[in-house]
């Protein structure tokens, strides 16, 4: 099942949620949409459900007009972040629930919802809880069945509305990583919402970046994480350090610093230099393009996070860098800087 969004407009009041949102999703694919709060992708997901409906722009499901039909009629399933659980149920009349209310003439029979019913809960690994209460199972197990009861229906589409938000790292790791061999197995045309930048690039086949009602990018994580397309993906995906920087002459000057780095076709005028906090080379003093003294230093494994003070035209810039411990850093030390990758965007 594909779905096709073209020029999709939302609005509430004077704020616009969705600003002209242009998006195709192939049949079996496994999307994230990733953004802040307020970029739009939950209105997105939405309305694609038929839980709400947009104020322009077209809804297709395989060439089909998506928003000729309610939500009852789209055969979606719908995941919520709460799980949204019937507590007065057990988990196998829960997942039964959305056959049993199926109309008359399609409803299966029992010995048919029985044997759907068990066969969801052996594919989510929970088929020994199908007796037990909402109240009496994790967090992770409840989410697992909220997974199921949508799979009930045996839905063209699945959608997830931050599925994972509500439990703690540790769990949400499990999920994701289950999620993704679960979708690998079913191939049912998933899109997902997340604010967490690391759960999209491990679990989607692509993400779709958002801000502010639009979009930024769509590609595999790895392009999002390697190419971003603009300065709001290098800012949002993955940890950057950002410096304003002056394009003039052939060269880049950080204040009254020239940074001793190729400009890479960059326009003359302000401009932004973005580095991953992990893309730096830590040296002795005079080694990099630019020196700076070692305020703070956390380890944790084999990483350690430094804040650095860069001295620049009289002011003091603060960074945060991560570096392997083949040796330690120190508070006091003066170290340089060469960044082994980086992006340059234009505009102040």
């Amino acid at each position: 099942m594909t779905i096709e969004v073209r020029h999709l407009i939302k609005r509430f009041g004077t704020f616009t949620a969705l600003d002209n949102v242009d998006l195709k999703v192939e049949t079996g694919e496994l999307v994230a949409l990733l953004g802040p709060s307020g970029s739009g992708k939950t209105s997105l997901l939405r309305i694609i459900a038929g839980l709400d409906w947009p104020d322009a722009g077209e809804v297709r499901f395989d060439g089909e007009d998506a928003l000729a039909r309610g939500a009852g009629e789209r055969q979606v399933g719908f995941v919520f972040q709460h799980y949204a659980l019937f507590r007065h149920m057990n988990v196998f009349e829960n997942v039964a629930f959305g056959l049993r209310v199926q109309p008359r003439a399609i409803r299966p029979n029992e010995a048919r919802i029985r044997k759907r019913v068990m066969d969801l809960l052996e594919l989510v690994q929970l088929d020994w809880l199908a007796d037990r209460y909402p109240s009496q199972l994790s967090g992770g197990q409840r989410q697992r069945i909220a997974l199921a009861r949508a799979l009930a229906i045996e839905p063209r589409i699945l959608l997830l509305d931050e599925p994972f938000g509500a439990l703690d790292a540790k769990v949400r790791k499990e999920l994701r990583r289950w999620l993704r061999q679960l979708h690998e197995e079913i191939h049912v045309t998933s899109i997902f919402v997340t604010h967490d930048q690391e759960e999209a690039l491990e679990v989607a086949n692509r993400v779709v970046v958002m801000d502010k009602g639009k979009i930024e990018q769509i590609g595999t994580p790895a392009e999002v994480y390697d190419n971003p397309a603009t300065p709001f993906v290098h800012g949002f995906i993955g940890e950057s350090i950002v410096l304003p920087v002056q394009v003039s002459g052939g060269q880049m000057l950080l204040g009254d610093k020239v940074l001793d780095l190729d400009l890479r076709d960059a326009r003359t005028g302000p401009s932004h230099l973005f580095i991953r906090r992990h893309d730096v080379t830590v040296l002795p003093p005079g080694g990099g393009v630019i020196d700076g003294d070692v305020k703070r230093v956390r380890a944790f494994g084999p990483t350690q996070r430094a804040d650095i003070a860069l001295h620049v035209g009289g002011a003091e810039t603060l960074i945060e860098i991560d570096a392997p411990r083949d040796r330690d850093l120190k508070p006091g030390e003066i170290v340089s800087l060469q960044p082994r990758r980086y992006r340059i965007f234009a505009g102040a």
